[in-house]
């Protein structure tokens, strides 16, 4: 057995760093700098659902945990990572999550990270967060079944974009030029392929099962892997969500040879 080694799942947090479509800019101020004060002291304003991070039971059904009532082994524990490749707009089912339990098996407990290879279009683009694949109600009645007590994601929600406001739902659509490709791609109209609001947030959190979602760093370097995996949250009174450092740990003989990750946002 090699050494342990932590691997960072994590997309980068900053300055103009990419957004889901409804939220305001990040914005960073220097209060102090070195020519000023001879110290750098920085004021951050941002929604806490950018770039990776976890949800709260809160920021979707009214009178569920927030962030500080969570206890912190909900964010750690053992888990895998399930290699699901899917393409545009494709919803990940049961069967698909039972095909890849074939090689990762799931148990009860574990955390869940979902890899779909989307991460590597994480940016400020139409691709990664209107077009991604996702969960949707199947997705979320596999993970209650199962008992796992959280699920990642490596695209922008928990929920396949067409089941957020994204599409017709809640405050939508925020992208209704959008529906008309999605019929010519599949023939169907959105609202009948996609008729819930966020279904799988509101199973797995009515559940007790937490989320996380933008995964990505070097999550190629740890799928169809059994890992430790931690995220924690800041902590926040009340919170809805956090921004996080999520992280694997695995046995370094056991990493996948798997390219060094590249951001459209930023560097790496």
């Amino acid at each position: 057995m090699g050494k342990k080694v932590l691997v960072d799942l994590s997309h980068p947090f900053g300055d103009k760093c990419p957004l889901w479509p409804y939220f305001e800019d990040v914005k960073i101020e220097r209060m102090h700098y070195m020519a000023k004060s001879g110290v750098l002291s920085q004021k951050v304003t941002t929604v806490m659902h950018c770039t990776t991070h976890a949800d709260s039971p809160a920021h979707v059904v009214e009178g569920l945990p927030y962030t500080h009532e969570i206890p912190l082994d909900r964010y750690y524990g053992d888990g895998v990572v399930l290699d699901i490749p899917k393409g545009q707009w494709e919803l990940i089912t049961a069967a698909d999550l039972d095909k890849a339990c074939e090689k990762t098996p799931v148990k009860k407990d574990d955390i869940v990270i979902i890899h779909t290879g989307w991460h590597k279009y994480w940016g400020d683009s139409t691709k990664y967060f209107c077009e991604s694949p996702g969960l949707g109600r199947e997705a979320g009645e596999w993970f209650v079944k199962m008992g796992v007590k959280a699920v990642g994601v490596d695209q922008q929600a928990l929920d396949h974009p067409l089941h957020t406001a994204i599409g017709p739902h809640g405050p939508g659509p925020l992208r209704p030029d959008l529906f008309d490709k999605y019929k010519e791609m599949f023939g169907r109209e959105v609202k009948d392929d996609f008729p819930e609001w966020e279904p799988c947030h509101n199973l797995i959190m009515r559940n007790g099962i937490l989320g996380w979602e933008n995964v990505g760093g070097d999550i190629a370097k740890v799928v169809g892997k059994r890992v430790k995996i931690i995220g924690f949250p800041i902590r926040w009174y009340m919170g809805d969500g956090s921004i996080v450092r999520l992280v694997a740990e695995i046995d370094e003989d056991d990493l996948n040879d798997a390219p060094d990750r590249i951001y459209k946002y930023g560097t790496s």
